[in-house]
């Protein structure tokens, strides 16, 4: 082993152990590595930088704003409106048409998208129907992986191992290479789920989750135990100022959520925090109890809270549960500091994580991938909190549909669009970078999708992970590293024939993404795989086809793909739960995916 091997092999460790840790970020890791790679001499400033000159990141870059447009024209809410009137009452038909909406439309734009879309439409639909959210989230983040596996762009794994093909000098694959592949699995793991979510257990609506009344939220938030209610008296600085500019609370006292307003002839009015001026007689509604010198300064007076207290705010003040995405801007930061009163008009009232309230010092906890938040607000200021959905996904909101939607009238030539990008991509025409490119201008000619709209769309973490492991593929090839691999495949595995190389080309693709996002996973196996072929002197494409499956086959583990973790906590699932359904049907895509790739693709 060379001194140039060790050396790739030690920052491979190294990127490797920073993704699973989750410390840094993984687009921070990339750019290290970008850094890391021409410093070590082995790779060359430009060929460290090749990955931003790669069609493929361009074409990843303009799925993203095809799926913006549709999004934004309301064409995924309304397919999830058209399923819920499809369902019905049946679970099974629901489950069916659930998974089968999520793969059909994550085989076009990004699973997580489309996955983050149905969770508010299968929670809706689970309140309604009194099917337990459990045995809904799990089969919904199932169809989002293997939609991955239905074309060629319905993930960045398929195109990275794709360009790799191409890099190799073989023809890469086409539009529909992986499909034949894909509807297998969708069909079996429709059958599957429809048994196995029986194990996921669950009351008639999930814990907490039945009827999504304000009064539950409260209980399940664990607001009611602790919120206090303060009358405003005569002399308090108070009157005459908005609560959000008042000298009201520093970083250690509590805030407002709602301010009750009596008048004679006009009954009780109920304003958010912000938007009402403080009046004498006013009662404010606080998320923790004030000091007694708080309450003298600021001139409160102490009252009881009253029976029916919270469902008579429902009427007039909104409430909502808002879930964490797994690439927001939030994670990391303390619920004070994200400024949603600032930003959206809303306030942070509650807090669970993993299926538990935090009971204390929310406004101070670092927020976490999965997490939710129970926030209070304006109706108006709720649905502009849902507007960013990039950041903060709207849980069980039947509004919501039409607030992020301001494209709708627009819906038509989005769905013309995307079945034009379809045709020039499958018939070849032009290549898939330029129908990507002609959709998205497009979708801004015909206003499905606006410029600052398309920026915001593209991910860009993705792209910097794949510009920044690309070169690692090109650094283990020049090293010897990936002849390593493979003699050592060749030597364990080579003599009992090409069918069990294939499988341990899944295996080992599926081990590392456990650790490591499914696009790192594809850039360090999609050169292996085809090494492992060319040694053995048959055709390359089974064996890159069994890193794309495989690479699609994160089931096992709430954390192994974005999709998982955004269900944990509608569905209130725990890590064995993923282990308990996803490991049998990993092995079951395992042993489907070895008797069809040599079948369908002879080596």
């Amino acid at each position: 082993m060379s001194a140039d091997l060790v050396i790739v092999l030690v920052l491979l460790v190294a990127a490797i152990a920073m993704f699973a840790f989750g410390r840094p970020r993984m687009d921070v890791v990339a750019v290290v590595m970008i850094v890391a790679l021409p410093l070590t001499g082995i790779l060359s400033v430009p060929e460290t930088l090749e990955g931003f000159a790669d069609p493929n990141v361009v074409l990843i870059a303009a799925l993203f704003v095809v799926g913006e447009g549709l999004s934004r024209t309301g064409v995924t809410y309304r397919l999830g409106d058209l399923l819920s009137r499809a369902a019905g009452t049946s679970t099974t038909r629901l489950i069916v048409l659930l998974m089968l909406a999520v793969a059909l439309l994550g085989a076009i734009m990004s699973s997580t998208g489309v996955v983050a879309i149905f969770i508010p439409v299968a929670m809706s639909i689970a309140t309604r129907t009194g099917i337990p959210p459990r045995q809904l989230m799990m089969p919904l983040s199932f169809a989002g992986l293997v939609s991955g596996m239905l074309t060629l762009i319905a993930t960045t794994p398929n195109l990275v191992i794709d360009a790799e093909l191409r890099r190799a000098g073989h023809g890469g694959f086409d539009f529909f290479s992986i499909t034949p592949f894909g509807l297998v699995i969708l069909a079996l793991g429709i059958v599957y789920m429809l048994f196995a979510r029986r194990l996921l257990g669950g009351d008639a609506a999930g814990p907490g989750r039945a009827a999504r009344t304000f009064a539950g939220l409260i209980t399940d938030y664990g607001v009611d135990a602790r919120t206090h209610r303060y009358r405003v008296t005569a002399g308090s600085p108070l009157i005459g100022t908005r609560l959000a500019e008042a000298d009201l609370v520093d970083e250690h006292r509590p805030g407002v959520l709602m301010i009750e307003r009596s008048r004679m002839f006009r009954g009780t009015q109920r304003f958010t925090a912000n938007e009402a001026v403080v009046a004498k007689g006013d009662v404010l509604f606080a998320d923790t109890a004030f000091s007694s010198g708080d309450r003298g300064r600021l001139r409160l007076e102490r009252l009881k809270m009253t029976d029916g207290f919270f469902d008579a705010y429902s009427r007039q003040v909104g409430l909502a549960e808002v879930l964490i995405a797994p690439d927001s801007a939030a994670i990391g930061k303390s619920a004070r500091s994200l400024r949603l009163t600032a930003r959206y008009g809303v306030h942070v009232a509650g807090l669970r994580r993993r299926g538990r309230t935090v009971e204390s010092g929310i406004a101070d906890a670092r927020i976490a991938a999965g997490d939710t938040l129970l926030v209070t607000g304006s109706w108006q200021a709720i649905h502009r909190l849902g507007s960013a959905r990039r950041d903060y996904i709207l849980l069980d909101l039947p509004a919501e549909a039409a607030e992020v939607a301001p494209a709708a009238n627009q819906a038509p030539f989005a769905i013309a669009i995307v079945l034009l990008m379809v045709v020039l991509m499958v018939t070849g025409i032009v290549p898939n970078v330029i129908a990507a490119l002609i959709a998205c201008l497009l979708m801004g000619v015909f206003r499905c999708v606006d410029m600052a709209g398309a920026y915001r769309s593209i991910h860009w973490p993705t792209l910097l992970l794949i510009v920044g492991m690309l070169p690692f593929a090109l650094a283990l090839e020049r090293t010897g590293g990936v002849d390593l691999v493979v003699d050592g495949l060749l030597a364990v595995l080579g003599g009992a024939g090409p069918a069990i190389l294939l499988g341990g080309v899944f295996v080992l693709t599926a081990v590392i993404g456990l650790f490591v996002s499914n696009t790192a996973t594809a850039v360090l196996m999609a050169p292996i795989a085809i090494s492992i072929a060319e040694h053995l002197g048959v055709s390359p494409y089974p064996f890159a086809m069994m890193v794309a499956l495989a690479a699609s086959s994160a089931f096992m583990t709430p954390v192994s793909s974005p999709v998982n973790t955004l269900v944990v906590e509608p569905g209130r699932y725990r890590f064995g739960d993923f282990v308990k359904i996803g490991a049998p049907f990993t092995v079951i895509v395992l042993i489907v995916s070895v008797l069809l790739v040599p079948l369908l693709l002879p080596l």
